[in-house]
């Protein structure tokens, strides 16, 4: 990299900074972006006139406001919640909501200007954003989860539309949320429409979104694998978290041949070196899906696994590494045990669970490294599938949702290949971040200075 590029990298970030004051995740994420496309943007003058790259990552608009709601005990509670509409150049805004104690606007908008690249990369006309509130839907009952849902949206569908924005859900957002979401749209505007997407397959819902980043995930990393002449037959892998994203891609993983050997939740990781099996697996989902219990637990039921409390699984030896638990999960010591033991593939399956330094820790050793808005994009692009399907007022086979996600995670490393090749070396990073940019900055461009 040139001294005037990483002047006009320091510049820029400089200026996002002070613009954006306390938001160091946002700031994570746009760093990023802006150390692999500063040197194609200052290669192509149009985009440096047009001020694209200005223009990206400040949103459209950012919706704050309150929700009151009442627990079950007659207490007002009050939470905070937000819509950070990012882009919609290319298509409505699409992009999840969280219910978390860690949401803050930081967050949102890190995983607004990620959901711009990731839903542009998947080729469907959709654009980005994120959203969500500070409230812990753990520990409450159904139905205080139904008033605080529902007080959410007498706000939220001001802002939202089938042609507008369509929100989907996200950590502490599943089927339970958007059903109640959905529920209170419908009866205030008084209408059905494909609004929310991870709708239940009663109304309108899509065959495989459950499973679609795990999936997605696996398909990405699988195409790695292959653009090597090599797959996931006879590998030992690695994988974070127990929830969907990575429960879903540990079962494809194994039925393509690997052996998955860890998974994690908040309290610590297990490692079971004979393998996680599809009667193991099954046994995770109800553990955490149903008893809502802890990841030890495999360990006291399975005397092949080890559980080992408040770590991550970054250093047991395997050949592939699926971070799918949640951001800055992998440091640079992390990088460090997973180079050194000799990793060859690290496909993010979560949002941004990578930093910087591990990130260029892989890069520079040549690690074989998905970022999660290539490699986690199978999520969002089965939900542009489930408004296709709402538009048409039809549903698709689980196996055509399925043929299509396979589809769009081998044409989004098509891109990243095409955007990130040299001297026999994939750099996905900046493959995916300049074959995301390309689509948005030419309908940008189009429209004039809007």
């Amino acid at each position: 990299m040139t001294d005037q590029t990483q002047h006009a990298i320091h510049k820029f970030m400089s200026g996002l900074v002070k613009r954006n004051p306390d938001e160091r995740e946002f700031h994570q994420a746009v760093q990023e972006v802006v150390e692999t496309l500063m040197p194609f943007i200052m290669e192509n003058k149009k985009y440096k006139d047009a001020c694209i790259l200005e223009r990206m990552t400040e949103p459209d608009r950012i919706i704050t406001f309150r929700v009151c709601w009442e627990d079950d005990r007659g207490n007002i509670r009050v939470n905070r919640a937000w819509r950070v509409q990012f882009n919609n150049s290319i298509g409505p805004y699409k992009g999840g909501l969280r219910f978390h104690p860690s949401v803050t606007q930081s967050v949102l908008k890190f995983l607004g200007f990620e959901q711009v690249f990731k839903n542009s990369l998947t080729g469907l006309p959709m654009g980005g954003a994120k959203g969500g509130s500070n409230f812990n839907p753990k520990g409450k009952s159904d139905s205080e989860v139904m008033r605080f849902c529902q007080s959410l949206m007498v706000e939220l569908r001001r802002h939202i539309g089938e042609h507008v924005d369509v929100p989907a859900g996200d950590i502490g957002v599943g089927s339970r949320e958007i059903s109640y979401l959905f529920g209170s749209y419908k009866r205030m505007e008084n209408r059905y429409a494909g609004v929310l997407t991870g709708k239940g397959l009663q109304f309108g819902g899509s065959l495989g979104r459950t499973e679609a980043t795990g999936y997605g995930c696996v398909y990405f990393a699988e195409n790695m694998l292959n653009h090597i002449n090599d797959s996931f037959s006879g590998k030992k892998v690695a994988i974070s978290g127990s929830g969907n994203v990575a429960t879903y891609a540990a079962e494809k993983a194994h039925e393509l041949g690997a052996t998955i050997v860890t998974l994690s939740d908040s309290s610590g990781f297990i490692h079971d070196p004979d393998g996680i099996d599809e009667e193991k697996l099954a046994f995770v989902k109800d553990l955490k899906e149903v008893r809502r219990g802890r990841i030890s637990e495999y360990a006291d039921k399975y005397s092949s696994a080890t559980f080992t409390a408040d770590a991550r699984p970054w250093s047991v030896p395997v050949d592939i590494a699926l971070p799918c638990a949640t951001q800055n999960e992998i440091h640079i010591d992390d990088a460090r045990n997973l180079v050194d033991n000799g990793v060859k593939v690290v496909a993010e399956g979560a949002n941004m669970p990578t930093d910087l330094a591990a990130t260029h820790h892989f890069q520079a050793n040549k690690v074989l490294f998905g970022p999660g808005k290539a490699s986690n994009a199978g999520g969002v692009a089965v939900s542009g599938l489930e408004q296709s399907q709402n538009a048409l007022r039809l549903s698709w086979s689980h196996e055509e949702v399925d043929q299509r996600l396979q589809i769009i995670m081998r044409k989004i490393h098509e891109k990243c290949v095409y955007h990130g090749e040299a001297d026999n070396y994939v750099d996905y990073v900046k493959g995916a971040n300049i074959g995301g940019f390309i689509k948005v900055a030419e309908a940008m461009i189009a429209y004039g200075v809007v």
